[in-house]
């Protein structure tokens, strides 16, 4: 049975990471188990794109980083701990989060969005 408490911690402390950042994006959901982010970019389908989110999920929390899926090479001095917890491109699963994941997952957002901005993928919000 999933640990609702750990849940929510685990959201709470993800959810500060892409905050970091929200002044420079477009803050599309900001709900108890849901925070997303996209860019004021554009895209050529007429949609913004995607930075990236957190939620609570039935038996995990999910954290998903657009940056890594669009740049690949951000993962390379990712550890391969965090790495087992990736599923698919760009999304991370956690029961609860560790400190070191946290923090790990801290460098690579602040990466993600340094490499958004370098390659004018921010627009303006």
């Amino acid at each position: 049975m999933p640990d609702n408490d750990a849940f929510e911690e685990s959201f709470r402390r993800l959810r500060t990471v892409l905050r970091r950042h929200a002044d420079d994006l477009v803050v599309t959901k900001d709900e108890p188990a849901l925070y997303y982010l996209d860019t004021a970019h554009v895209m050529k389908n007429k949609k913004p794109l995607y930075f990236g989110s957190v939620q609570i999920r039935k038996r995990y929390v999910s954290f998903h980083l657009m940056p890594v899926y669009v740049f690949p090479d951000l993962l390379e001095p990712v550890s391969p701990d965090l790495m087992k917890r990736m599923q698919g491109k760009s999304c991370f699963n956690f029961t609860a989060i560790s400190d070191g994941h946290l923090a790990e997952l801290e460098r690579l957002t602040a990466a993600g969005f340094t490499r958004y901005r370098s390659e004018n993928l921010l627009g303006t919000p």
